[in-house]
């Protein structure tokens, strides 16, 4: 992340910013990144298949019950106020991004639906839609983008970057991905504010994520757009 912004910043791509790496959990990580809402929003027999699915896949030992509400809560009440405290930065909205990769993805698009006036914007990497690690017999897709067509914040005042590739776990993602697409657009998003890479070769791994991190960073972060234009 530190060698990619660096680059971006003396090429002038972007205006400057900083990164807040956030720890995690190994062994919470799927309670911590899985959308809460969405799963609360299934049937007992659904969460029981979903718990069954992530026993299976090593992710979980005990009966899944996300936690995510509790870690945005965190960023949100006690990480945020902190980072603006302590450094010199821009503390509204139009400065103010998540993202992640995998799980962390799917957290960080849930992150900007309930706190749409905190966060202006998303970068998710290869977000895990699937929330298994299997399509088959598995409603968390279809629960993500009910959650999604009810929950998206408006293209006017929010960015977002998705990207996949079809190598790995990312083999399962482009169906899931056009029809998040298609929603995108049925949202009123463009190419402003909206963008969808796919990239043919790409596996579910850092070395994919590192060598197309650049793309995210300068969507969301250039120097041409509206948004750095739009400060406290």
């Amino acid at each position: 992340m530190d060698d990619v912004a660096t680059e971006l910043f003396k090429i002038k791509k972007t205006k400057q910013f900083i990164v807040v790496g956030i720890w995690n959990d190994e062994q919470t990580r799927a309670a911590d990144y899985f959308p809460q809402k969405p799963f609360e929003s299934l049937s007992k027999a659904e969460k029981n298949t979903v718990t069954a699915q992530l026993q299976k896949a090593g992710l979980i030992r005990e009966i899944f019950k996300p936690q995510s509400d509790s870690y945005l809560q965190f960023i949100v009440n006690e990480l945020k106020p902190f980072i603006d405290k302590k450094y010199s930065v821009y503390t509204n909205r139009e400065n103010t991004f998540i993202g992640g990769r995998s799980l962390g993805a799917l957290v960080s698009i849930y992150a900007i639906c309930e706190y749409p006036a905190i966060f202006g914007g998303a970068a998710c990497l290869s977000t895990h839609w699937v929330g298994s690690l299997t399509l088959e017999n598995n409603p968390v897709p279809d629960a993500f983008i009910a959650y999604l067509d009810k929950r998206l914040p408006g293209p006017k005042t929010h960015k977002i970057y998705f990207d996949c590739g079809d190598q790995t776990l990312d083999a399962m993602y482009p169906p899931i991905q056009k029809r998040v697409d298609s929603l995108m657009l049925s949202k009123g998003y463009t190419a402003k504010n909206w963008m969808t890479k796919f990239f043919p070769g790409d596996a579910h791994s850092e070395r994919s994520w590192t060598k197309r991190l650049n793309i995210p960073l300068a969507f969301l972060f250039s120097n041409a757009d509206s948004f750095s234009k739009n400060k406290q």
